[in-house]
């Protein structure tokens, strides 16, 4: 299985989320350390401990 994380450095932190769930950010002092604490979240929603989550669409568009 693949997630893709979507981050940004930001006054020395990697800030992210994994694509289909914007609203559970996290982050860490390396992209290691943001990765790990994302797929602790993305595995937290999988086994129904946030039960509000509700991933967002992607929607390709060819320009």
């Amino acid at each position: 299985m693949k997630i893709n994380i979507v981050y940004k450095k930001e006054k020395g932190w990697f800030v992210g989320h994994v694509q289909e769930y914007p609203d559970y950010e996290s982050q860490g002092g390396t992209l290691e350390e943001l990765k790990s604490n994302l797929i602790e979240i993305y595995d937290d929603i999988r086994k129904g401990l946030v039960p509000d989550a509700e991933p967002f669409q992607i929607l390709e568009v060819a320009i």
